[in-house]
């Protein structure tokens, strides 16, 4: 290594460096304050695998051992979540002061045991979700295709674990779990979201559900719509407020509407048709539609219509 090379090297050391001085709020932290994003995707990979025995991870389930395979799977669970949750909150005390080292672990316990509480209900609303997306699905041939295949089911599979942390108030973790979903399947689903059972998310691509979102039960969604908030020009002093709107029980949205706003509520057995865009409240039993735009028909001129032998060879193939 040449002395010239050593000093461009040195200038560009001393350069980034002062960057991380400058720039403070993407500065390196500590040592072990935050946590490990790829532990913990494979970690909610592996909570999956407890909400849906044998269809992810190990294949060769079997019920004459199932507490051997849930015991096994429960302590890797533990121990990966007690850590990134201990790290978690060593960041954020870090930042508040509020708690010592010996305080974060044994609050990451805590949480981590009431969490795992929550899985025999998480699978209950799992279960509703599944048998939603194949009773609303013509498509579907069994249930097995939509818990292996739908981006839907996987999103909110994500999103009903996820949800559990943030009411525990768990940082950081239950975002990067909804983002690994969302990068997945293009789904984007807040963590602070508040959904109901039989649920169902068809297609998928593009939905987006704002943190203080509320959804009733046996609501269905296509792609592309959004339920968000009206505005956010005023950032972080809306924290806490409710800016997002409110689908009461069984109303579908089709594919493309906008509902924002926290004062918006749809109500009971509405339907919101495709590319409608809301900001006021809707009456039970209401349908709202976009008046179909007028069709114009036109004769082609001969200048565009293909030559014969080109018709004969499209027909021929």
């Amino acid at each position: 290594m040449s002395n010239e090379y050593k000093a461009k090297i040195g200038t560009l050391v001393d350069s980034i460096s002062e960057s991380y001085k400058k720039e403070c709020y993407i500065a390196p932290h500590d040592l072990g304050f935050l946590p490990n994003r790829t532990v913990i995707i494979d970690t909610t990979k592996a909570l999956r695998q407890l909400v849906f025995p044998s269809y992810f991870g190990r294949t060769n389930f079997r019920r004459e051992i199932q507490d051997y395979h849930i015991g096994e799977l429960l302590v890797c669970i533990i121990e990966s979540l007690t850590k990134q949750f201990t790290l978690a909150l060593k960041h954020q005390a870090g930042k508040s002061g509020d708690l010592g080292e010996a305080e974060c672990h044994q609050e990451a316990e805590r949480i981590c045991y009431e969490f795992m509480s929550k899985i025999p209900q998480i699978r209950e609303f799992l279960a509703t979700d599944v048998i939603a997306a194949f009773d609303g699905d013509p498509a579907a041939k069994s249930k097995d295709e939509i818990i292996f295949c739908y981006p839907g089911v996987f999103a909110i599979s994500i999103h009903r674990l996820a949800h559990e942390l943030y009411k525990l108030s768990v940082p950081l973790i239950p975002r990067i779990m909804s983002e690994y979903a969302h990068n997945i399947t293009g789904i984007d689903i807040h963590p602070g979201a508040t959904i109901g059972k039989y649920f169902f998310i068809d297609h998928g691509t593009g939905v987006v559900i704002g943190e203080t979102a509320v959804i009733g039960e046996h609501v269905k969604i296509y792609q592309g719509v959004t339920l968000g908030a009206l505005s956010t020009r005023g950032g972080q002093k809306l924290r806490g407020v409710r800016r997002h709107p409110c689908l009461e029980d069984e109303v579908t949205v089709y594919s493309g509407a906008s509902i924002l706003g926290g004062e918006t509520v749809i109500g009971k057995g509405s339907v919101i048709g495709s590319n409608v865009f809301i900001t006021k409240s809707v009456p039970e039993g209401t349908k709202v539609s976009i008046k179909s735009p007028e069709l114009v028909f036109g004769e082609r001129s001969k200048k565009e219509a293909p030559k014969q032998e080109q018709l004969s060879d499209i027909e021929t193939i």
